[in-house]
């Protein structure tokens, strides 16, 4: 795999803002654009001249593209004027496709707010600091078995396996399906990218499979074992997230099984595929600015959670999320009629200059660090504590066995919903 993905270390691989990432006039609705890195100087033009502009759309459709810090919030939080309910992903559903393939993330209060109260008890900070050890035991399991090479792909070796691995922890799930679950994740959440799946999303016909979650028909596969997994709790609760789901009655109904399939369905990318791509995104970060490494490394338990905000903010791993103006409104002084789409793009707000001061320099010690990685509101990510820890546990782990690394240029996953990494060469010292 190390072979696979070369050895090439360029000058300066996509950081923050650097060469074809450069580009003000990309196509942000491209998957192709994000293969090249994500497309700052198309943001920042926008966020400077057209901070809530209307891109269109080669069906004909087209959407808001809200790109300033204060107008996510404001369309984040305000689910009276911006409704998730017609959806969170770009595309178009027909309403029978949106209430099959509808999750917790397509509803609105209060109807979102019990859902959420199902799981939320477990994804506390304090709750959630309890799993700490357990990350940590793990984490040195994974590093005991790949450290000892000297060369290899970082990502399949080490940030694939660190958080599926502790999902299925928490899920009860066996720990020898956790490559079967990241497998599927990749099929669904990067339905765009031909290495990871042959019914990519543009380029052939889904329409089988429109009712299914992203349309992949790995969801088929994933209803089934969320069925089968159903059966056994049933049978034999035991002390998990799975079985809370099953077991909780939201404003006394229980979950439907496609409510329950849709909700696994959610928690199994949600939890695995996002946290896998900021840990890659560290390395690059912490490489190109070795002054921060230095001072990371000079007090890792002092400097590794302040770290992890700063690798947070500079991923923005989610780049976007749906709205759909539920009355006619305005937004950052732009008239917006009912039924638009308002598209939320995070990743661009994390480097708004009213916010951050010199955005595009990686600064673990940045203070205040208000990004928006994880969204806002009622809506923020239930997992923001858990994907923490995660990240700074690797941080501390990582810096204390390696004293040193280079990562080669980084395979960018085909997706203009993900900004992801697929491979990276990594040799170690």
């Amino acid at each position: 795999m190390f072979r696979r993905c070369g050895l090439t270390w360029p000058p300066m691989a996509e950081i923050l803002r650097t060469g074809v990432a450069a580009d003000p006039h990309a196509d942000i609705t491209s998957h192709d654009t994000y293969v090249e890195g994500f497309p700052h100087g198309t943001f920042q033009r926008l966020r400077e001249t057209e901070p809530v502009a209307w891109i269109d759309e080669t069906d004909g459709s087209g959407f808001w593209a809200v790109t300033r810090h204060a107008d996510v919030i404001e369309a984040s939080r305000d689910y009276n004027r911006f409704t998730a309910s017609r959806g969170i992903r770009i595309e178009e559903m027909d309403p029978d496709e949106l209430e099959a393939r509808r999750s917790m993330m397509e509803l609105d209060p209060p109807e979102h707010t019990r859902l959420r109260r199902l799981v939320q008890p477990g994804f506390t900070p304090k709750v959630v600091a309890t799993y700490e050890e357990a990350f940590r035991r793990l984490v040195r399991v994974v590093f005991d078995r790949v450290l000892t090479e000297q060369r290899f792909d970082f990502v399949t070796e080490i940030a694939r396996e660190l958080p599926i691995r502790m999902l299925c922890r928490l899920l009860g799930i066996p720990e020898e399906d956790a490559g079967q679950m990241v497998a599927w994740g990749d099929q669904m959440i990067s339905n765009a990218d031909p290495e990871y799946t042959p019914v990519v999303i543009d380029k052939v016909d889904t329409e089988e499979y429109r009712l299914l979650p992203f349309r992949a028909p790995a969801a088929i596969d994933v209803f089934r074992y969320a069925e089968d997994i159903a059966l056994k709790r049933r049978a034999e609760p035991k002390d998990d997230i799975i079985t809370t789901l099953l077991t909780a009655e939201p404003d006394g109904e229980p979950l439907t099984d496609l409510e329950f399939k849709n909700f696994f369905t959610l928690l199994m990318v949600a939890g695995n595929e996002t946290t896998r791509h900021t840990i890659s995104y560290a390395l690059l970060f912490l490489q190109e600015a070795p002054e921060q490494l230095e001072l990371l490394r000079s007090d890792l338990p002092g400097m590794s959670e302040a770290a992890t905000e700063e690798i947070l903010r500079a991923s923005g791993v989610t780049m976007h999320f749906r709205r759909t103006a539920a009355v006619d409104t305005e937004l950052g002084g732009v008239p917006i009629k009912q039924g638009d789409k308002v598209v939320m793009w995070y990743t661009s707000a994390n480097f708004d200059e009213s916010v951050f001061t010199d955005p595009y320099r990686f600064d673990i010690t940045r203070d205040p660090n208000p990004h928006v990685t994880f969204g806002t509101g009622r809506h923020v990510c239930l997992g923001a504590s858990l994907a923490r820890l995660e990240v700074r546990v690797f941080l501390e782990e990582f810096f204390s066995r390696v004293s040193s690394y280079r990562v080669g240029e980084p395979d960018r996953l085909r997706s203009n919903f993900i900004r992801g990494i697929k491979h990276l060469p990594i040799e170690i010292s």
